[in-house]
Formats: C-alpha cells, structure tokens, sequence
C-alpha cells in the first residue's frame, strides 16, 4: 500500500534524527511525507474560474488573490513570531480510521505493547458495530495532528493520538492548538507571496556623484494582496492580508544620503516613491538616494525592503493584527564621477 510505504520512509528519516524523542511515541509512526500526522497525500483542485485550491491535510487554501509571477517571495516578520508549527483538526471518518489502524496493527511495526493498547482503545469486544466508533458514523470525527510543512519551532510538539469529538462539540479543553480561525490566520499569512522589491532609479544609466538619484516603485506591482485558510467540515476560515507600508532604502556604502534622511520612503497614495521626469533633476526627490563618491571599477549594492502590514479577519467575526512582515531585494548600482570638460 502506498501509504504505509509512505509511512514507513518518514518514520525512517524521524527516527535517525529524533530517536530519542520518538522512541516512545508511536503516534508519530504514521506520519506522511507532508508532514501530515494522518494524511499522506495532498490535494489539487480548480473552480470554474480557474483558482487554485491546495487541500493540505484538512486545511484549504485559496490562494486566488495572492502575489503571482516568478519574482515574488516570503515575508520574514520583523518579530520572533513565527507561523502555527501544529495543530489538531478533523482528520478521520470511523471507517477511514479503521483503514489507517488495522494495517500498521498487522505489520507489527510498532511493537506489540502500543498495538494491545491501540486496539483496547478503538476495538469494542463486546461489539463490534462500534469498533472506531462506527456507531457514530456521521456524527463527528476522529480529529488527528497536523504539521506545519515548513516545519518551524515546535512542529513536533502534536503528540495526542486521534481523539473523537462529536458534530457540534468543542474539541477537549484539555487539548492544546486545536484549530482555531487564528491558527488559519497564522497559515494563511505563511502563504503569502509579495512581488518583488527591485526599485526603479532614475536618471537613467550610471548614477552619478553628488546628484540625486530618484527611487519607486510601480505602483500597480504594490497593492493588498491576501490567502484564506479554512477548514470546510467546521465551517472555519481566516483571510490574512498584507498591505505595503513603507519602503526602506540601504544604499550599500556609508558614502551616501537617502531621502528622506531615515531612507524609509511612506506609501503615499498608493504608491512608493515617485516616478522621476525631466525637469526634476535639480529636485529633491521625495524617495532616493545620493552617492557622495564612485563605486570605482565595481557597484554598490542597493538593499531595498518592503514592509507589508498584516491584519486578519476570520469566521465569527475574529480577526486581529499580525506582525509585520519584511521582503527585500538587493541591486548593483553603478556610481561614477561626473567628468568635467576643460576649455
């Protein structure tokens, strides 16, 4: 079977490298390569207008209203946050359970102490019509842990084996990370893509010594973009929306000035930055740099960052604020001497 096949090569690769941590945790052992805890597989499906929406255990993204194109990238935040490591959700119809079980049960590979213990847990000997709480088929789910496929801090933190809980019900109390519209939010935010923060400087061609040098951005490139996260079976959903902020301008040598003297450049009216034309050169530009000497024989690399706000709206009318998050993109810049013609 392709999923315990599965299973067994992500088990493998956990246990060389956290065997004593999982020594005694078999709950671990049917882990998928996507670092499911229950799935092993993840599912692509379109609508009639062509969005795309990756399920990723019991969690669906659309990312429809995202950044696109070749050039964008992940936001670092600008705090130690970082995004959900793990979390329970509803993973398992009775039936489907019972799919998972019995075949690790039969192989043997998790030792026969956890297997009489499993099977104490979800077989009924007095009746069989309730192994797996098959009584209850339709009524609730056997919810399982999920990991975070970027694997940050804490993702192995999930230990609970599958646990039921009734349609309607809260999870236990007792339980901690069970999903909740701010965990969505936090993986909804890890999924956003920003376009790329290569400035436009002007004039065109070489910088020059001790001339202003206008910066920006397009405009068009710099709107709110947004991912929504949610989970259908519990009616769930949180949208996390990054809006740009500010640009900052590091001109890549001490040798220089930015304007304005912080080089952090507001977005004004939607735009970062302004579009240079002729007729401005003798301006100050509200967004740019002077450089005060050459780059020689070789360039200055310009560092330009974009900081994004992100806020989060979600089902039963959450929402909040998430850290801000920062992408950047660095440049080589030519600066030369202005040559003077002696007559």
């Amino acid at each position: 079977m392709p999923a315990v096949r599965n299973s067994a090569r992500m088990g493998t690769v956990l246990a060389l490298a956290f065997t004593s941590l999982f020594a005694s945790d078999a709950a671990f052992a049917e882990r998928g390569e996507n670092g499911n805890a229950s799935q092993p597989t993840q599912k692509a499906n379109s609508d009639a207008e062509g969005n795309l929406f990756v399920s990723v255990g019991d969690v669906q993204f659309d990312r429809s209203k995202n950044g696109s194109g070749s050039s964008t990238g992940v936001l670092t935040s600008t705090t130690p946050w970082t995004p959900p490591a793990c979390w329970y959700a509803p993973t398992y119809t009775p039936a489907e359970l019972e799919e998972v079980k019995v075949p690790v049960w039969e192989a043997g590979s998790t030792g026969n102490e956890w297997d009489v213990a499993q099977r104490k847990k979800y077989l009924n000997e007095d009746d069989p019509s309730k192994d797996f709480n098959k009584d209850k088929t339709g009524k609730g789910y056997w919810w399982g842990s999920y990991v975070n496929k970027s694997y940050p801090p804490g993702w192995d933190s999930c230990t609970e084996d599958y646990f039921w809980v009734d349609t309607g019900d809260d999870p236990p109390a007792n339980i901690p990370n069970t999903i909740t519209p701010e965990i969505l939010a936090g993986l909804a935010y890890n999924e956003i893509r920003v376009p790329s923060t290569k400035v436009t400087l002007a004039p065109a061609g070489e910088t020059k010594v001790n001339l202003p040098t206008w910066a920006w951005l397009d405009g068009a490139d710099f709107k709110p973009v947004s991912v929504t996260a949610s989970v259908p079976v519990l009616d769930i959903y949180a949208t996390a929306t990054a809006t740009p902020m500010s640009l900052r301008i590091e001109p890549g040598t001490a040798d220089a000035m930015t304007y304005p003297a912080s080089g952090v450049c507001e977005i004004n009216n939607g735009s970062i930055g302004e579009p240079y034309a002729a007729g401005k050169a003798a301006q100050t530009p509200p967004c740019g740099v002077k450089y005060l000497r050459s780059s020689g024989d070789g360039t200055f690399p310009l560092r330009a960052t974009v900081t994004w706000k992100i806020t989060w709206t979600g089902s039963g009318g959450a929402g909040d604020d998430l850290p801000d998050g920062n992408f950047g993109a660095t440049q080589d810049v030519v600066v030369q001497e202005i040559q003077a013609v002696n007559r």
